[in-house]
């Protein structure tokens, strides 16, 4: 039963770490983030950047914005070509070819629909500017090439949908006349395919460029399990490139030179990123800038193309700006060949078991509608594929409970000779054919998997705004109900410090019963461990998305119906109830 006992210890202990990183650490330096941009903000809020400055000569800059204009005073005052689909809303703007005004139309900001839908992109002059810009670097003999400031004409189009793409064209003072055709699919992909023809008498040599430029970070810093800011994969190959939003503005620029890939910045849910020409070289580039508007950038430069005279050249750019929708990533990586480009969701360290769990998932999500239902039913399916390992665990400690009785002879025998008492057990282990790690094996599949499952519910935005059952809206968000205002009866707010919800408390009854399902370890610290770890995972996970308090509570219950199947077949007691009625007997002993 030690070993056993070893086990459970070891198993809490490993997730506890992981619970109190994320409530000691990581919850506390969120919302000491979000206090200081809050105390920045009322300290300064009319600040603005200084004007005129011009941004970094690698790439043609944008005209310095004073980034105190709304989101709606921006947008009118420049010339605009409509963006109407099913998934999204906005315009191109026509000066530069920007896209900067980008809206989502499959997500709103909460629960509730009729909440303001997503807006992922901004124009350049307001103070969350956020946009994509492809143009060109000129030669001498080039004259003005297309860049930030470059007014488009509309050629043929006038609303940008599925099945309607818009053409815009510049023609400069060198006889280059630059087509733009740009189409969208029905989700999140737009295609711009930049034609350059040679009207003039001299050869031409033009260099694409391509940019996503972000003026703020998060709001809410991110945590240790999700990676937020700029990432790609940099060449042909499948590895990935992160940088983090503090290690760039620290100065810590990456530069690449590759052909093929992509490159951008993400976020927790949607992301932008560009895949340049794929049979140019380019020179990548993720960094933050400070001279007039502050800001971070994900930016890429082709190797100058030659256009002789009379001749013309086609470069196309494919532009990702949206929801970071699984099966939509999948989709864009094999139909356009872009390596790596599933990537582009943190699956993290255990990606081959965290994509294949958010697949089992999404299947029976699939068949039965609800996200929360098919937590509970891939739990099953992870109960089923362990039952082999939990059965040898099970037989290992029907053995080691079959030989107690000549443990006890031995540490009578042996007394305080440790080195003694080893040597025989051992003898004795061998001699009844028994493993005394056996019953460590099944540690070591479900740590992976509960973090796999995590990290699933925490970063996949299948799981966004995701309803259960009830009061449950959101699975990926903290069950909302608390204890202290007697689960919303009572008319205020419960603080976030003491929050705790109905499925946490379930979680923390149902952890209770699966460790009383064992003997209670003699020793007192282990005994104390066993007493009290339940209420401290219980408040732990009581700021923990909803999905995984559900999976957790479920797969306790799955635990102690599966562990008492398991020990009847294999004739151990069922310590549950004895343990129960020792507990109590303790306390009516102490009452008296």
């Amino acid at each position: 039963m030690q070993n056993n006992r070893n086990y459970l210890i070891a198993i809490a202990l490993s997730v506890m770490v992981v619970l109190g990183w994320q409530f000691f650490y990581m919850n506390p330096r969120i919302e000491a983030q979000r206090q200081a941009e809050l105390a920045q903000q009322a300290k300064n809020p009319a600040a603005k950047p200084a004007e005129g400055a011009a941004v970094n000569g690698a790439l043609p800059g944008q005209t310095q914005a004073n980034a105190t204009e709304s989101r709606e005073e921006a947008v009118a005052k420049t010339a605009r070509v409509e963006i109407n689909t099913e998934a999204l809303a906005g315009s191109i703007n026509l000066t530069g070819g920007r896209l900067d005004d980008l809206r989502l139309k499959g997500y709103h900001e909460t629960v509730d629909k009729t909440s303001p839908i997503i807006t992922l992109l901004n124009p350049a002059d307001t103070k969350d500017g956020y946009f994509a810009e492809v143009g060109f670097i000129g030669s001498e003999k080039s004259g003005s090439v297309p860049g930030p400031s470059t007014v488009w004409t509309v050629k043929d189009g006038q609303v940008l949908t599925e099945t309607t793409p818009v053409t815009l064209t510049y023609t400069n003072d060198a006889g280059l006349t630059f087509s733009r055709k740009i189409s969208v699919d029905k989700h999140y992909m737009f295609t711009i395919e930049d034609t350059v023809s040679n009207g003039g008498s001299a050869e031409a040599s033009v260099a694409p460029y391509g940019r996503i430029t972000r003026y703020n970070k998060p709001a809410v810093a991110s945590t240790y399990v999700l990676h937020e800011g700029f990432l790609g994969v940099i060449g042909t190959g499948n590895s990935l490139t992160e940088a983090k939003y503090a290690s760039i503005e620290k100065g810590n620029e990456t530069n690449a030179k590759a052909t093929g890939g992509w490159l951008g910045i993400t976020d927790k849910y949607w992301a932008a990123a560009l895949v340049p020409p794929q049979t140019l070289a380019y020179d990548s580039r993720f960094s933050h800038f400070t001279d007039g508007q502050a800001r971070f950038q994900a930016d890429y430069k082709n190797d100058a193309v030659t256009v002789a005279p009379g001749q013309s050249q086609t470069m196309k750019t494919l532009l990702f700006a949206g929801a970071k929708e699984v099966p939509v990533i999948d989709s864009y990586e094999t139909s356009y060949s872009i390596p790596g480009f599933d990537r582009m969701i943190d699956w993290g360290w255990f990606y081959f078991l965290t994509k294949p769990m958010f697949k089992l998932m999404d299947f029976f999500f699939r068949q039965v509608g609800n996200f929360g239902v098919a937590i509970l039913l891939t739990t099953i399916v992870v109960k089923a594929l362990f039952f082999p390992l939990a059965s040898k665990q099970y037989a290992s400690m029907a053995n080691m409970k079959r030989v107690q009785p000549k443990m006890e002879e031995l540490k009578a025998k042996h007394g305080d000779d440790r080195m003694a008492l080893q040597q025989a057990t051992m003898e004795l282990y061998k001699t009844e054919k028994i493993n005394p790690v056996a019953g460590c094996w099944p540690l070591l599949f479900q740590i992976p998997v509960f973090f796999s499952l995590y990290k699933v519910i925490y970063i996949t935005i299948e799981m966004r705004h995701a309803p259960f059952f009830g009061w449950i809206r959101d699975l990926s968000a903290p069950d909302p109900t608390s204890f202290v205002n007697l689960f919303g009866l009572l008319p205020f707010e419960a603080p976030a410090i003491v929050h705790l919800g109905v499925w946490p408390i379930i979680m923390g009854i149902t952890m209770f019963v699966q460790m009383r399902m064992n003997p209670t370890p003699p020793d007192p610290t282990q005994a104390m461990l066993f007493n009290w770890m339940p209420l401290v995972f219980t408040f732990m996970l009581g700021s923990f998305p909803a999905g995984l308090v559900i999976y957790w509570a479920w797969n306790n219950t799955l635990s102690v119906v599966q562990q008492s199947i398991i020990m009847k077949r294999h004739g151990v007691k069922i310590e549950l109830f004895d343990n129960l009625k020792g507990l109590f007997r303790r306390k009516s002993a102490k009452a008296e």
